[in-house]
């Protein structure tokens, strides 16, 4: 053996080797090595530092279990990602990685001071400590708790990378490629269905890859599922979650094992797979065993040393302790005493152990103490030896060793099960929590299922402590430093339940999420409350199941890729007029039309003085449209919206209010009825899909015996809006079959013919005050209608408009938008809509919350207008607004500021405000305190322009 380096074995190539740095210093291993191992074969124990206290840790697992060496892999510029598993992290060529969570370095911590005072930091500290003074929260708690939160630091430059993404779909999703996955894609295969086998291994084996002996049979399993058209294996992918109908999220690793050099194409790859079957192999992890000092570097899983030992050829030491309360441990022992580890000792709890497993220890000349157990390990950055006592207690007698091995059993991995709301059993063979029962169609195979050849052991592996519970140092979550007795002191503090526990103490919390930690942590609190550990409760397992990049979870939603992009069919007409566009939900609408050197209020100004004064043409075909048809459209209508619509007449248009159960509004349209059968529904822009999705679910489950059909057609209908004075001149030479005279085509009408030859429906409506017409047709005649009455609209001084100046025409008149006057807890009435709510109906979706005590209170916010004492100071919109600005800080606010212009055509800025109280504060003068002085305004009706309505019709 050379350094740690065992003379032969494992799988990886010794051919081949791969420089890496640690903490800046160079180092150098095998290719196949992990980071972990290539690190314990040049003797590194110190990984890491530990949360809370600093205290040295080292490493514990060899897979997604590891909890303490949490690692910052640069891959250059840009390309820096924090908390990652060392033993997760494959070795290549210039791999760069720096230890976590150490000021200034990893051997020499001076925040380790906190140790030294751990007394000070128990359970639940923080929630006690950082109350009072309260000033000193600002000065002194919140700098110094930001400087030492976190584990990794965050990326501070811009991700270079990018990421794919896809879906697939299969009969049989196989999850875990361990020797019980393999077998289970193999015998799915064999059916001829289409097979997805994935781990989040370098390679597929899973247990196999420890245990030579398994090698040959691993590698012709290997080819037949190479050989198979029919099978996809795709290594390096972590299934993150499992959701509903067997839909599961997998995030695979393309070009982290490569260097920069070689690595080409995404980085990384969602796998969004919905399965017919998933089979779920994905093992157990081994339990830590609970004794003081059990956190020292070298004290680690005996699995954890067996796979460093056979797969990487390392021994984690030269002299080990092995520590067992299992089978399994002697099992790994005498494995790695067979591959040339020194094995100076077994400790076990347990009297009674299989005999051929005694021999087998004995042949090895390996000393044997049945009914002892570890009572201290000694060493601060590396293991000096431990202390075993009798049954736990008594004078104990000290070995020397640099390594110690816990064998504390096993914990089935279900968490994907669980993600699926599958329920589990407490199984006392195991002493863990097994799978029960699914909803889906869902099994378990292997350990991951209860079917495990780990041999017998203790029910739980904690072990008696030598000293009493409230002075250990025995640890249950070495992320998060809680100690045994920090979940004695939860339960002394009043806790019962283990949610509750595992949030005041934080086990099983961070990114470890409780994977070696849980069990334990729920076995010692059921002791300390003598209950059985089924009352004691579950904690719940979330996605994902291990943490990842957001570059995987967003995909190709990159910048402009952020979200889809839907454009119009007028969208190239306004790019070659210079439009500058904003987006609007998914759709990207014009802005406003600069022309030569104008800023956005300069064109915004010339656009609204144009509408107000001649014409303006407006794409509003973003707007939500959804066709009703059927006999009970108008009694489905009727229901859903505040006011009346069965006598609404057909070629009538009415401004329609929708509301939630919660009595809240959540959106609002103007709608038309064409025939006693059919409506042609508008909605925001932004609540198209909502109110779609509302309808439906009330139409399928409240109102099934409604004959009603609803068919969404945003994108089927082009919509241009002509408004302003002169808007009957600018169409009426391109209507056909229309009567656009007052008398016959009144406002809130709707009328159907054609305009240039195209069917049309035509809504009389206004959204600026002014007298306006809304031109539907055919989407695939948008962009010729729109130059037609573009054409039309010059001779007549015509301008296009966005939505920029849309926003401040419909604020003059103080219409509302929903979503922006509006904050999810507005009511009719709070935003002056009183009016739109039919007091004769006898139900609507959310009549009975308006007569909630808290929604008719007196002093709720309701919509007014503020007009600023300075008429040239526009406010900010999401300003808070206050009745006193002398008062101390922190100020009583009683509303905000919602809408917020420049009006060109008042000559002064206008507001719209939520304000407590509004309608009984008109005259008064408020207050808008900014960060370089105080604005005041006064309260006013929330309409500022032609308030009778006298130019709606030109």
């Amino acid at each position: 053996m050379s350094g740690f380096r065992l003379a032969d074995g494992g799988r990886i190539d010794r051919r081949t080797k791969r420089n890496f740095t640690f903490d800046g210093k160079a180092q150098w291993g095998y290719a196949g090595d992990s980071l972990a191992s290539a690190l314990l074969a040049q003797g590194q124990m110190l990984f890491g530092r530990s949360f809370k206290y600093h205290r040295p840790r080292g490493i514990l697992g060899a897979g997604v279990e590891e909890p303490n060496a949490l690692v910052t892999v640069d891959r250059g510029p840009g390309r820096i990602t924090p908390n990652l598993r060392a033993p997760s992290v494959a070795l290549h060529d210039g791999l760069t990685a720096t230890s976590q969570n150490r000021f200034p370095t990893l051997k020499t911590d001076l925040i380790a001071v906190n140790n030294v005072f751990s007394a000070f930091f128990p359970a639940g500290f923080y929630n006690k400590t950082f109350m009072w003074p309260r000033a000193a929260w600002e000065k002194v708690y919140e700098p110094i708790i930001r400087r030492l939160a976190g584990l990794g630091d965050s990326p501070t430059t811009r991700d270079p990378d990018h990421y794919d993404a896809t879906y697939a779909h299969c009969e049989t999703l196989v999850v875990g490629a361990g020797p019980a996955g393999i077998a289970a894609a193999l015998e799915a295969a064999a059916g001829g269905g289409r097979v997805i086998l994935i781990d989040e291994q370098e390679e597929i084996g899973g247990g196999a890859l420890s245990d030579p002996a398994q090698w040959p049979w691993l590698e012709e399993a290997s080819a037949k599922l190479a050989a198979m058209d029919n099978v996809t294996v795709l290594p390096r992918t972590t299934a993150i979650g499992h959701y509903h109908q067997n839909f599961v999220v997998a995030a695979e690793r393309l070009t982290d094992h490569l260097s920069v050099d070689e690595a080409e194409g995404a980085r990384e790859k969602l796998w969004r797979i919905r399965a017919g079957e998933v089979v779920l192999a994905m093992g157990a992890i081994e339990r830590p065993l609970v004794f003081e000092g059990n956190d020292v570097p070298g004290v680690m899983l005996a699995s954890a040393a067996k796979t460093f030992a056979l797969r990487y050829g390392v021994a984690v030491g030269r002299k080990l302790v092995v520590m067992a309360v299992h089978d399994s441990g002697w099992r790994d022992a005498l494995a790695l005493h067979k591959a040339g580890v020194n094995i100076a000792a077994i400790v076990d709890m347990r009297r009674d152990v299989a005999s051929e497993l005694i021999e087998g220890a004995r042949a090895a000349r390996i000393a044997c103490y049945q009914g002892y157990a570890v009572t201290g390990v000694s060493g601060g950055q590396a293991v000096k030896g431990v202390t075993i006592a009798l049954a736990g207690v008594g004078k104990g007698q000290k070995i020397d060793c640099d390594a110690v091995l816990m064998a504390g059993g096993w914990t089935p991995t279900v968490h994907l099960w669980s993600h699926a709301k599958g329920s589990l059993r407490w199984d006392e063979a195991w002493g863990a929590f097994v799978p029960d029962k699914t909803h889906e169609d869902l099994r378990c195979v292997g350990a991951c299922g209860g079917a495990w050849d780990y041999g017998k052991g203790l029910s739980g592996g904690l072990l008696p402590a030598p000293k009493p519970l409230h002075d250990s140092k025995a640890f249950v979550d070495f992320q998060n430093d809680v100690k045994a007795r920090d979940i004695g002191l939860a339960v002394q503090e009043g806790f019962r339940s283990i949610e509750h526990i595992k949030r005041y103490t934080t086990n099983g919390m961070a990114t470890d999420q409780g994977k070696t930690s849980n069990l334990n942590g729920l076995q010692i609190a059921s002791g300390v409350l003598h209950r059985p550990v089924t009352e004691i409760g579950l904690t719940t397992f979330r996605p994902p199941y291990t943490p990842q990049s957001f570059g995987a979870i967003l995909g190709h939603h990159k910048e402009a890729l952020f979200q889809p992009l839907r454009k119009s069919v007028i969208d190239d007409w306004a790019a070659a007029q210079g439009a500058v566009y904003e987006n609007v939900a998914q759709w990207r609408r014009a802005r406003y039309f600069p022309q030569g050197s104008e800023d956005m209020d300069a064109a915004v100004a010339r656009e609204c003085r144009t509408v107000r004064s001649a014409v303006g043409v407006f794409d509003a075909s973003t707007l939500g449209k959804i066709e009703v048809v059927g006999p009970d459209a108008a009694e489905f209508l009727n229901r859903m919206y505040t006011n009346p619509w069965k006598s609404l007449e057909p070629g009538r248009c009415r401004y329609g209010l929708l509301l939630g159960e919660h009595g809240f509004i959540i959106d609002d349209g103007v709608s038309a009825r064409l025939a006693p059968d059919r409506f042609h529904l508008t909605t925001t822009t932004g609540g198209a899909a909502r109110v779609l999705n509302m309808m439906e679910d009330y139409l399928q489950t409240e109102w099934s015996d409604l004959d009603v059909w609803l068919t969404s057609t945003t994108e089927q209908w082009a919509v241009i809006a002509v408004q302003g004075p002169k808007a009957r001149r600018v169409i009426e030479p391109l209507v056909e079959g229309i009567d656009l005279s007052p008398e016959a085509f009144p406002h809130m009408s709707v009328r159907e013919g054609k305009i240039c030859g195209v069917d049309t429906r035509l809504f009389r409506v206004s959204f600026t005050g002014e007298l306006g017409f809304e031109v539907n047709v055919p989407a695939e005649h948008g962009r010729a209608v729109w130059e037609a009455i573009w054409a039309e609209g010059q001779k007549h001084g015509a301008v296009a408009y966005g939505t920029e100046t849309m926003h401040v025409l419909r604020a003059e008149k103080g219409f509302i938008i929903v979503g922006q006057d509006t904050d999810g807890t507005v009511t009719p009435d709070d935003a002056g809509l009183g009016w739109a709510v039919g007091k004769k109906k006898p139900d609507f979706v959310g009549k009975r919350s308006l007569a909630r005590p808290d929604i008719v209170a007196p002093g709720r916010k309701q919509l007014v207008g503020l007009l600023t004492d300075d008429p040239q100071a526009v406010l900010e919109e999401g300003a808070q607004i206050v009745a006193d600005p002398n008062q101390p800080v922190p100020m009583t606010m009683i509303g905000h500021v919602t809408s917020s212009y420049h009006s060109a055509t008042l000559g002064r800025s206008i507001a719209m405000a939520l304000v407590a109280g509004g309608r009984d504060r008109m005259g008064e003068t408020l207050h808008i305190p900014m960060p370089d002085r105080t604005i005041s305004a006064k309260v006013v009706a929330p309409m500022f322009y032609d308030a009778e309505g006298s130019r709606l019709n030109g």
